[in-house]
Order: C-alpha cells, then structure tokens, then sequence
C-alpha cells in the first residue's frame, strides 16, 4: 500500500510514453481545418465568410420556442428523454417525411435522433461498416466522412466531381460524376457510398439521372447509399431535390441524414437525424445508445416545435423552407456579382449556401511565397485573411491527399451572412482591385 503523499513510480524516461499514443484506427488523423482557421480568426479577426453558420437571427418561433421551455412548468423537460429521440420529435419528423418520401416512416424504430448531424454520421458508419469495407466518397466531401470511415476500419474509395470545361458562368451542375470512372469503383467489398446532396462544397444539387445511376449500382452491387441531406431546403431557381431513398428499390438501402442546425439556421443547437427502414437504423441505435446515448431535451422539444409550426404550413409561402431560399438567392447572386468583378470566377450554386470561386487569375496579385503551406488554397486563404481581412476555406482540405491538387485553385466563401457583411466583403475586394 502507499502512505499517504506517495505517488506510483514515475516513467523512466518518454519512451514509455508511446503507450499513450493514438491508437491505430486515429493514427494519420490530423487536427481539422476548421480548428486551424478558427484560430487564425481569432488572431487576426477577418471577415470572416469561411465558416457555415448565419450571423443573422433565427426565426422567432425557433427561438422563442426554447425560451419558453425555460420557464415551462413542467419539470420533465429538463430531464433525460427517450434516448433514440424526444418522443414529440420523432413523431414531427416521421409526419414531416412520411409525406416527403411517400411512405409511412414509424416514429419510434425509422428514426433516430442525434448530435447533429455529424453524430448521425458517426453512428451510421460505426454502426455499418466493418474491417475491410469498402465506403465510396465523392470529392470534395465533407471533411469527417474519410476519418470517420478510417476509424470504423473501413477502406474509403475515392472519385472527384469533375467541372465541365465551358465559356462563360459556370453553375454547380457542370461538376460531374464520370459514370465510367464510378462503375469502376463498385464491387464485391464496396459496403456504402457517401452522397452529399445539395453538395458542400459546390452546391451541387444531383439530378434524377444522376441519383438514378448511383442507385442503379447500389441495387447491382448490394451497397448502401448514406445519403447526407443537410441543406435540403435550400435549392434555388426551381431545381428539384430528390430524395434517393425515394428511387425504386432505393428505401432498403439508403439512410438519410437532416439537420435542425441547417433547416431553421440555429447550427449550435447540435441535433439531427438520420431515417430509414428499422433493419438498418438500429445499428446506429447500438452505436448511440453506447456512446451519446441521449440528446438534450429541451432543444429536441424546441425542435419539435418549431416543426410543428412549419407542418402547419408547409408548401405555402409564409414557411421558412421556402422563404429562407427565396431571401438567400439575392445573396448568392451578389457574392457572384462581386467575386467576378474582383476577377475571380464563381460558381454559382444550385443548392446551399457555399460558394467556390476559381482565384487563380489574381495570383499575380498576390505574394503566396510568405506563406510556408503545402497548397495554395491554404496560402491564398491565409494570404487574404492576414492582409485583405477577409476570411475563406481552402477547399483542398475537402479532398483526399492524392486529389488535393484538385481543389487547389479555388476558395470557398459562404453567403448565409448579413448584407451589410456581403457588402464589406465586396467593398474590401473593390478596394483592393
């Protein structure tokens, strides 16, 4: 025994600290760019259009609905709920996509609420791939997917959207799939593929045929179709979303993922979803019930709520899912009026509230050289940042490594921003041409 005061014998020197290192399954795994550029915020304090997430209020109801529960008398409400979702939630959502999807959605074992959606990314990856298993991820991607894939010792399988080469404007849907290079990729070890629609970070919103092929080869192949359906009210110019799971023969094998944070702009409450049939979702029931196990109460009541209020009048023009894309395509078009003017060329976005914008034709401009990084993306964002006070997100952090090079001409800027902070972005880039 040890007396008192006394401590276990120290290492003898840090070789013994290996012991502590990241294990395999995290070992390559590096700090996020949103750490990295968060930090650099901080330092120089940009305008900031890198970062995903409004600077403006969220609707009142939303808000309000939180609010209210605070003073609630009913004290439950600030108590543990039902762990695979707030039971006033899940039957909000299962009403809400039972008539998206065509299809009765059971509240209690179709849906699973999460930590966001990047939890119920997490859980589905963890709860469906195994060792070995191959997951197909488009580029650019969202920049957890491969880690995630990585640490659920899976194999992740990589092919670029690749931009059309055309005069004149260029909209998301010229980034294309190469359906060859895609057939390829599908055999008896691919386990998932990864969809992103409306993409981030091109706003790329898939069409029918396109959904169509990819579904085809998942029926072919016996994969499963992780469709990531964060901005799936924010479409423009009458673009459809379609919904993959909608597809014949697609409800089997697709799990699809929302989010409260993207649908009524408040990305700090953290609470998504992911929907599907039982058989699949309650693998990721296993993986939530062992790890978050349960999400805060008050915020999936504030949730439900609020999607009560859109039930209500959904479709009609007074709902948010319609009004919060009708206000944010004026923003669109002015981010692409000012990027062009400044030299640069946008592509304009049929979906979300991304833009990426080809830089390259100011490099002359520019003294990249003071910057020490590997891409160019990452020297010109940190280029602006420290010397013109506007902040972006290189976009090569949204690929593979052996494709990086794919992403290092552009920077991706967001427009869910107050005008008046559009508008300094583009005074800064006039100032400066």
């Amino acid at each position: 025994m040890y007396k008192s005061g006394e401590c276990s014998k120290p290492v003898a020197d840090s070789k013994g600290m290996e012991k502590f290192d990241l294990p395999k399954r995290l070992q390559g795994s590096a700090p996020s760019v949103w750490n990295e550029y968060i930090a650099l915020a901080m330092q120089y304090k940009p305008l900031n259009l890198g970062q995903g997430f409004p600077d403006d209020a969220a609707p009142e109801y939303v808000t309000n609905a939180l609010a209210d529960i605070a003073k609630d008398a009913n004290p439950l409400l600030h108590q543990y709920t039902r762990g695979n979702g707030h039971v006033r939630l899940v039957q909000a959502l299962s009403k809400l996509y039972s008539g998206l999807v065509g299809r009765d959605v059971n509240p209690l074992n179709e849906i699973l609420v999460t930590s966001g959606a990047y939890e119920a990314l997490y859980s589905t990856i963890m709860g469906h791939v195994d060792n070995g298993d191959e997951v197909i991820i488009i580029e650019p991607f969202f920049d957890c997917y491969e880690p995630m894939v990585k640490m659920a010792n899976g194999v992740p399988r990589f092919i670029p959207l690749k931009l059309s080469e055309k005069e004149g404007p260029i909209s998301s849907a010229d980034w294309v799939l190469d359906v060859a290079e895609l057939e390829k990729m599908f055999n008896e070890k691919t386990k998932v593929i990864i969809l992103n629609t409306p993409h981030n970070p091109t706003g790329k919103v898939f069409n029918r045929k396109e959904l169509e092929v990819i579904a085809d080869l998942c029926r072919k192949w016996n994969v499963l179709c992780v469709s990531d359906e964060v901005y799936e009210w924010l479409v423009f110019d009458g673009v459809e979303h379609v919904r993959i799971c909608t597809l014949p023969g697609m409800w089997d094998r697709t799990i699809t993922i929302g989010s409260a944070g993207k649908t009524f702009s408040v990305t700090g409450w953290k609470i998504g979803w992911a929907y599907g049939p039982h058989q699949l979702i309650r693998n990721l029931q296993m993986v939530h019930q062992n790890s978050v196990y349960t999400c805060p109460t008050p915020i999936q009541e504030s949730v439900a709520r609020s999607f009560e209020v859109e039930l209500a009048r959904l479709g009609n023009p007074e709902s948010y899912f319609l009004s919060l894309p009708h206000e944010l395509k004026p923003k669109r078009d002015f981010m692409a009026k000012f990027l062009s003017e400044a030299g640069m060329r946008p592509t304009i976005p049929e979906g979300g509230y991304f833009m990426l914008a080809d830089w390259t034709p100011l490099a002359a401009k520019l003294n990249l050289e003071s910057e020490p990084d590997k891409y160019r993306d990452y020297k010109f964002t940190k280029w602006m940042t420290k010397n013109m006070g506007l902040q972006g997100i290189p976009p090569s952090a949204f690929y593979s490594e052996p494709n990086k090079h794919l992403g290092e001409d552009f920077v991706r800027y967001c427009f869910i921003k107050k005008q008046e902070n559009l508008n300094k972005a583009a005074e800064l880039l006039k100032s400066w041409k």
